[in-house]
């Protein structure tokens, strides 16, 4: 059976919020809410935002007109209307849109005779003002949001597990398509498994760190070239009494998180991926993508998902750490102390 992922490969998170009742916390909060929404609705909600308001404005400015009479003198030029040539509902909505835009092309024009006008033109810009700030500060925001710059951060499709250094490592490889490098580029790893605690209490999805060098400062990257990030399985890991045949057996995800400053904007970017247990690949090691030419390093990206099978000990890293104690004893009190010669 295929197991659900938690965070797919491309990063989304693979969660639904069902059953909110609160939902006026949406609206509170209406800034991000219009900023969250998909590309189709910001687009319509930009557009009914000034339609509705140059309509709006447009049926008042029609109101005044046809409550004064303009509407029933428009050829006595001895009359004076409060706003010039507005013959119709059409003309008011288009002098709202001359008033509320700035543009004033000149043909209608309040006059100094309509002081309900007068006002309505003092609102009507204040509010103006207000709908272009809000709305083109969404549209802004959401356009320079860093979301596709996460799109040149790729992951190794497969993690593998060998050894380094005679320890069980579990690895996987990370690297920035682009020239411009993310600053301060950190990761993280999260191994997600449902658990069940001594008192009998069901966990789903629980959220373990794996370290990936917090301790050393290994996790903050140079992303200039792919890196390949390594967990020690030591006895702090989740994975200590794990075997390779355990490991075919089991029931995980491991979620990687990048995260970082875009160099060009300064803003901070996050990318995202994970590996289900059947995409840990136990016994191999990644191919190198590193070669120097003439005056610069090469990365061949051709190779940047593959990997090769390495003699690696199909125990878990508690039993290689028994193992390795025991030889070393056996080394050790088989040499002959210099105090036991004569």
């Amino acid at each position: 059976r295929k197991r659900q992922r938690y965070v797919e490969k491309d990063g989304k998170c693979n969660v639904q919020h069902g059953n909110v009742r609160e939902t006026y916390r949406y609206l509170t909060d209406i800034f991000t809410t219009l900023v969250d929404l998909k590309w189709r609705f910001s687009l319509l909600v930009f557009i009914l935002a000034y339609a509705v308001t140059w309509l709006f404005f447009g049926l008042i400015w029609w109101f005044i007109a046809y409550c004064r009479g303009d509407l029933d003198h428009l050829e006595d030029h001895t009359w004076t209307p409060c706003v010039n040539n507005l013959n119709g509902f059409v003309s008011a909505f288009l002098f709202s849109i001359e008033t509320e835009t700035t543009i004033g092309y000149g043909h209608r024009v309040i006059t100094d005779k309509c002081p309900e006008g007068i006002v309505l033109l003092l609102l009507q810009a204040i509010l103006g003002s207000m709908v272009n700030a809000f709305m083109v500060g969404c549209m802004f925001v959401k356009i320079s949001q860093p979301n596709k710059r996460a799109e040149t951060l790729v992951f190794s499709s497969h993690a593998v597990v060998s050894l380094r250094d005679d320890r069980l490592c579990l690895m996987f490889r990370v690297g920035d398509l682009r020239d411009s490098h993310i600053v301060e580029a950190s990761i993280r790893a999260k191994l997600i498994k449902s658990k069940q605690t001594q008192e009998g209490e069901f966990i789903p999805l629980d959220q373990t760190d794996l370290s990936v060098g917090f301790e050393t400062g290994d996790d903050r990257l140079f992303l200039v070239s792919p890196l390949i990030i390594s967990h020690e399985i030591d006895e702090r890991s989740p994975f200590w009494d794990v075997s390779r045949h355990q490991l075919e057996k089991d029931d995980f995800e491991i979620v990687v998180i990048l995260e970082g400053m875009v160099e060009a904007t300064g803003m901070t970017c996050q990318a995202r991926s994970s590996y289900l247990a059947d995409e840990v690949l136990w016994g191999h090691r990644f191919t190198p993508l590193l070669s120097l030419e003439e005056g610069f390093y090469e990365v061949d990206y051709g190779g940047f998902h593959q990997t090769v099978p390495v003699p690696t000990p199909a125990c878990s890293a508690r039993q290689l750490a028994a193992a390795a104690a025991r030889r070393d004893a056996h080394l050790y009190w088989s040499i002959p102390s210099r105090l036991d010669q004569p």
